[in-house]
């Protein structure tokens, strides 16, 4: 019996093994619906014939393009040759072909395909151009990462490298919407950076191009009727340095920044999306987002000038603002006049209307709206609101299109203003109103922030370049499903797919779009192409690393976020720190990496000690963090550091005899945990705050000598935490009697960027057990800063005792 367990083991670890390793010849992205892995692989060589119909032209010019791929990047001259058989007899293809075949099955649907590989034959199979089209991104991520390469051409010599694992693939997508947005209103990006957006779009199966084209801080497309739109709407005086309250007073870079894509740049654009199979819609902001095309035609605010009584201008800093188009007939005209050629450019069925972020301020104000609310009947100036998107719609189902419109546009409908039934609805502040307006039975394209938004930050904030704000991880992208369960089959019906969303506020280069973009999207592609059911995070995170290759094939500046190491940090007994250096989400064999450390502030290389198990540091340092394969990086170098602190407070107790606000508490003795607080995003991590003093007592636990304290304050004027005007630092042996070595001033009205400034305090070297450290809020946030005469906090981060 034992014979046969030990037989049994050793063919299900053969078993395992044979799996395993069948399975890493497939790192497909989108993962396919269904494939049946084979032995065996199907050579390209000089002998391979492409074999298509040439009567059918847009096949044709499918195969073209991937003749031209393999013979450009791997040296080859394949060639395509015509055939006019059917399906049901073009099985006698000679030795060594690919051939391309017309489907009659319609159960793959118009975007589906079906591969069939085997040593001598590739077999490609469709309904459709699109299926086809989709067909050969799968077949580019079977050929190696190379062939994606087109400036590098392999030699002959390495031909017998390019092979096709055998196998079977029938596929066709979960949606029919599979979107990406790019933002480049905020800032502005050339035309040879939209068209590779477009081809990676088209790598992973998306198939339509949001191009987010007007907002208040620049209008981007030229309209011929209106020149003032671009020529003074597409450019602002300056932009805002940093995040919004980043410093205080705010600062600017004084530089001029604009762009616009002409009408020829745009038909450019969208031809070349055509070929990709990518549908572009245009989003014309409105009624909010509004002030590049207020800066440009004044008369169509609801007064000659802003709300702050200055001409309006084209927004220098990000946020939404109080001036939006007033709903006159003057407005409509202009709008209806800029959708026309807007129309005569996009030849997709959508235009985007926006409809999100309308304050209402200049309204409630307007006399004239004031007077419309009335006369239409209206209940206030959401029901206003309603009434403009509704004009809008009527106006572009008239021109044969559909608006989408964020899932604003539903707020205000009443029995006399209803949407259109064909409007679409773009889920973003969550799911709750894209599923409502599924359950009013509106198509919804899901695209909300805490899942599609890839613009917030996908790392440890404090290491990751700026950023809009939030977290959203690649697993937390992946892990979206749009349709939830609970909807019934009839309102499930009406999710169309999803959406990813790059905002560029803090994104001003393609690099950085690049960054913010790969591999979150290629996770997004999974969850609009591939069915539920095959949907699996460590098998997605197995396949990443190859498809990284293929990114970098394609100079593509992605985040390696995925490889980072994790550091933290927990106090010994006696005052030291125990490091642990742990890997993030991947796969669960262990294969990914190897985590190398430096404690000297030097990049880690491939010679820095090896992380094997948890190390203790004795005194303050920078742990440096890189993962390593084999001696060569894989995480961004240097990227990954965390600053520690070691004293005599490390790991000790104390006593707050101040309370700590509600919004951030003190944790499990975060003051003396030895970690210091990170500065990435809006939110500052493991800060204590008080509204008024902090009164403070630490405990070392027995006296000893000291002579120095060190306490880390939140500089962060903008929300109101200001730096103390006074310390006082006094010791005890008993914890009862305390006698008084320090009374500082400081500087409370110290402004500029926000930061964690670690003020020292030296005294006359003393023995002590117990160190009380009293901290004077300033009580008002002074003048000269961002809200003067608000109450002033003070925030701490960690107290350090020498």
């Amino acid at each position: 019996m034992l014979s046969r367990l030990l037989l049994i083991l050793a063919l299900i670890a053969q078993l395992t093994a044979a799996f395993s390793q069948a399975t890493d010849r497939y790192t497909i992205i989108p993962r396919p619906a269904q494939l049946e892995p084979r032995a065996g692989d199907f050579v390209v060589s000089q002998s391979t014939t492409i074999t298509v119909p040439f009567a059918q032209t847009d096949l044709k010019a499918i195969v073209d393009t991937f003749a031209y791929h393999i013979n450009r990047s791997g040296g080859l001259n394949l060639s395509v040759r015509n055939v006019n058989k059917s399906a049901l007899i073009s099985r006698d293809a000679g030795p060594n072909s690919i051939q391309f075949l017309s489907s009659r099955d319609t159960t793959l649907g118009a975007e589906g395909y079906r591969i069939d590989v085997t040593d001598k034959l590739v077999t490609v199979e469709a309904v459709s151009s699109k299926g086809f089209f989709y067909a050969v991104q799968t077949l580019y991520q079977l050929l190696p990462r190379a062939v994606l390469n087109s400036t590098h051409p392999i030699p002959n010599t390495n031909l017998n490298s390019w092979t096709v694992p055998a196998c079977r693939i029938q596929d066709r997508p979960r949606y029919t919407y599979r979107g990406m947005n790019l933002d480049v209103s905020r800032h502005f990006f050339s035309v040879a950076y939209i068209k590779k957006y477009l081809d990676l779009m088209a790598l992973h199966k998306f198939n339509n191009f949001h191009w987010h084209l007007t907002d208040d801080q620049g209008w981007r497309i030229e309209i011929k009727k209106y020149p003032k739109l671009t020529q003074v709407g597409s450019q602002r005086r300056e932009t805002i340095v940093g995040h919004y309250d980043d410093y205080d007073p705010q600062v600017f870079d004084g530089k001029p920044y604009g762009g616009f894509y002409t009408q020829d740049e745009i038909r450019e654009v969208v031809r070349y999306a055509a070929t990709k199979y990518i549908n572009v819609v245009p989003e014309i902001e409105m009624p909010g987002h509004a002030l590049a095309a207020l800066a440009a035609y004044p008369e169509l605010g609801c007064t000659a000038v802003g709300l702050d009584s200055r001409p309006y201008q084209v927004a220098t800093k990000w946020g939404v603002f109080d001036d939006v188009f007033c709903p006159t007939e003057a407005t409509f005209t202009f709008l209806q006049n800029v959708l026309t050629e807007v129309i005569s450019l996009f030849p997709g069925k959508y235009i985007h209307i926006g409809g999100d972020e309308c304050p209402k301020t200049a309204w409630r104000k307007s006399e004239f709206c004031q007077q419309l609310i009335k006369r239409e009947g209206l209940k206030n100036e959401h029901g206003l609101q309603s009434y403009f998107i509704n004009r809008i719609d009527k106006f572009v189902t008239s021109k044969g299109r559909r608006i989408i419109g964020w899932d604003e546009i539903l707020e205000g409908n009443g029995p006399s203003i209803r949407l259109s039934p064909n409007a679409t609805v773009m889920s973003w502040r969550g799911t709750k109103g894209g599923l409502e307006a599924a359950r009013q039975r509106h198509d919804v394209i899901m695209t909300p922030g805490q899942f599609c938004y890839l613009d917030h930050y996908q790392g440890n904030p404090a290491q990751e370049p700026m950023a809009f704000g939030g977290l959203l991880p690649l697993p937390l992208v992946y892990s979206y499903n749009p349709t939830p369960p609970d909807l019934l089959p009839a309102e499930a019906s009406h999710i169309l797919g999803v959406q990813g969303n790059l905002w560029t506020e803090y994104i001003d280069t393609p690099d950085q779009a690049d960054y913010m973009i790969w591999p979150r999207a290629a996770a997004l592609a999974e969850v609009a192409w591939t069915p539920l059911i095959q949907k699996n995070y460590d098998d997605f995170a197995r396949r990443l690393p190859t498809h990284f290759s293929r990114l970098a094939a394609l100079n593509v500046n992605f985040s390696r976020t995925f490889y980072d190491a994790v550091p933290s940090a927990k106090p010994t007994t006696d005052g030291k720190l125990d490091i642990t250096l742990s890997m993030g989400k991947q796969p669960t064999d262990g294969s990914a990496s190897e985590i190398r450390y430096t404690l000297d502030s030097s990049i880690p290389s491939g010679e820095s000690p090896r992380y094997e198990k948890p190390f203790v540091l004795d005194k303050s340092v920078t742990v440096r963090i890189a993962t390593f394969d084999n001696g060569k990086p894989l995480s961004q170098l240097a990227k990954v550091q965390k600053e520690y602190i070691v004293s005599k407070a490390t790991g000790k107790s104390y006593t707050l005899l101040s309370a700590p606000t509600s919004g951030r508490p003190d944790k499990k003795y975060s003051l003396t945990d030895g970690t210091s607080s990170g500065m990435g995003g809006y939110e500052v991590d493991g800060v204590v705050s008080f509204v008024g003093d902090i009164d403070a007592v630490l405990d070392l636990g027995q006296p000893q000598l000291v002579k120095s304290v060190r306490v880390g304050f939140l500089k962060y004027t903008a929300k109101n935490m200001c730096l103390p005007k006074q310390v006082e630092i006094s010791v005890s042996d008993d914890g009862k009697t305390f006698n008084s070595v320090l009374i500082a001033k400081t500087n409370a009205a110290e402004n500029g960027k926000r930061a964690i400034v670690r003020l020292p305090f030296d005294f006359a070297a003393t023995t002590a057990r117990y160190i009380r450290i009293i901290a004077r809020n300033i009580g008002q946030v002074p003048a000269g800063l961002r809200n003067p005469g608000k109450q002033a906090q003070l925030a701490i981060d960690e107290f350090e005792v020498n």
